[in-house]
């Protein structure tokens, strides 16, 4: 009698458990270093999730330790990683829509980024994510600029002639446009090129001019300030199926710590690019601004090439270019 009894219990208590709710871990990938903006941003949902004890944990694997940069979105999307934050035009090859979001003059400063976040143009961004069975957690844009080893770029008249290394083939299309040379490389390489003179100018993120130390082979410095050429949009990315299999407690926790961690992510973006300009001053670069007419001219250059491409290869990506332009 006590054996059957001993093992009622165990059963019970076996049956019992399958109806609780287990502790669950998310994993998340991401191929920069613990002192990257963007990991700071995963690290900041993956606290606040904890603090909420909702039975979920997200762990962080960051550096490229778990998958390869340009590798990431489509595990996400078959529901073999559970969360990623990555550059959504690196999945531009799966949905060749994702490439407006690195493309020229698209963006003009952060607080345009935000709004078009927000906007008509993303949702439709989202709905492409959502045939990915992928959602957005957090929405954020990093900015970059320009750096010329001999003069200042600002405008499109300054790159005719020079050898330019950019960020994406929009920006590349756009600066031949220009009457630019174009060498295709990783902005790790910039450094090198510009050294042997191999380059006269390149167009990257400002994390990344101040990463690699260009300030030391660079003359002048266009940073990202009231208006800025260079926005990628580096959300974080979700399984949709994953997020919607969690209970509600768990769902109104990770999309708490996300609203905070996006509204950190804003404020983080804008104090980067001023840091990196500063970084450029103490090292003796000059440092210079685009204006609002620069831009203009860049953006109206853009239309003719970039954004011409654009239409031109991707089905309905004029319908999705003109709800991004009509965002103040």
């Amino acid at each position: 009698m006590k054996k059957i009894l001993f093992k009622s219990l165990i059963t019970l208590a076996a049956f019992g458990g399958s109806f609780a709710t287990s502790a669950e871990e998310l994993r998340l990938s991401h191929q920069w270093s613990n002192k990257d903006i963007r990991h700071q941003v995963a690290q900041m949902v993956a606290d606040d999730v904890k603090a909420a004890d909702v039975d979920l944990t997200i762990k962080i694997f960051g550096s490229k330790s778990l998958f390869k940069p340009r590798e990431q979105y489509r595990p996400v999307s078959r529901g073999q990683l559970d969360m990623t934050l990555v550059p959504l035009s690196y999945a531009g090859g799966q949905q060749p829509a994702y490439n407006l979001t690195l493309m020229p003059g698209l963006v003009k400063n952060h607080d345009h980024a935000a709004r078009l976040s927000n906007s008509s143009f993303m949702k439709e961004i989202e709905k492409k994510m959502a045939e990915d069975d992928v959602m957005v957690l957090v929405h954020g844009y990093l900015a970059g600029g320009f750096v010329g080893k001999d003069k200042c770029i600002t405008k499109p008249a300054d790159v005719k002639g020079l050898q330019m290394r950019a960020a994406g083939k929009s920006f590349e299309q756009m600066l031949a446009g220009a009457g630019a040379s174009i060498a295709s490389m990783a902005s790790s390489e910039i450094y090198n090129a510009m050294q042997t003179g191999v380059l006269n100018g390149a167009n990257t993120s400002s994390a990344s001019f101040v990463s690699y130390r260009i300030y030391e082979q660079a003359k002048c410095y266009t940073p990202a300030a009231d208006v800025a050429l260079w926005f990628m949009y580096q959300p974080l990315l979700m399984n949709k199926t994953t997020f919607e299999n969690l209970n509600s407690d768990q769902q109104a926790a990770l999309l708490a710590a996300s609203k905070k961690a996006q509204n950190f992510y804003l404020v983080e973006a804008k104090k980067q690019d001023a840091a990196s300009a500063d970084v450029f001053r103490k090292a003796g670069v000059e440092v210079v601004e685009m204006t609002p007419a620069d831009f203009t001219e860049w953006r109206e250059l853009a239309k003719g090439t970039s954004y011409k491409k654009f239409a031109e290869d991707v089905s309905g990506g004029q319908a999705l270019l003109d709800l991004a332009l009509a965002v103040e």
